[in-house]
């Protein structure tokens, strides 16, 4: 069972083998983290993006991480739902995020690995709610991997996803 932490700062500079990025259908970059993802590994990471896309929501895909700096080997790129007011399946399609990157992890033989807050951001998902399915999944989800880092951008990210990871 994987160690899980939650951590501040900056997805694109964790010393993890794969990164997660919360993608769009058609995994050639976009905003938010995707954006930054997408210009720390190069331009490279589009067209990879482009030659295995599209993506479903809540299913994940991984290309090589490119201009990432070792040991980053791989972004797994997921898609999170739309937030539509959560009767729509969003938090199953947003668990299942969770659980398709940790097992594509599991394929690629990762040991570590950095989630941003999926869906919490231009998707509109609230913040508490998905802080707690992010560690619930995570936490349930048999895997390989050792460690696994909740990266949050902000104060309000970090406060939710601590909170959920210790259980209040």
């Amino acid at each position: 069972m994987a160690v899980i932490e939650v951590v501040r700062g900056d997805i694109t500079k964790e010393n993890v083998d794969a990164v997660v990025t919360a993608a769009n259908e058609s995994l050639l970059g976009g905003g938010g983290v995707d954006g930054a993802v997408h210009r720390a590994a190069g331009p490279r990471l589009a067209e990879a993006g482009a030659a295995i896309g599209p993506c479903p929501p809540g299913d994940a895909m991984a290309t090589p991480a490119f201009d990432l700096d070792p040991p980053v080997h791989h972004v797994i790129h997921t898609v999170g739902p739309v937030w539509e007011g959560g009767d729509r399946d969003e938090a199953e399609t947003l668990a299942s995020c969770y659980r398709r990157c940790v097992q594509v992890a599991d394929e690629l033989s990762v040991r570590s690995m950095a989630f941003p807050a999926i869906a919490t951001g231009v998707y509109g998902y609230p913040v508490d709610q998905a802080a707690n399915i992010a560690v619930a999944t995570l936490s349930s989800t048999p895997t390989r991997v050792k460690q696994i880092r909740l990266v949050a951008f902000d104060q309000d990210t970090y406060e939710h996803l601590t909170a959920a990871l210790q259980g209040e």
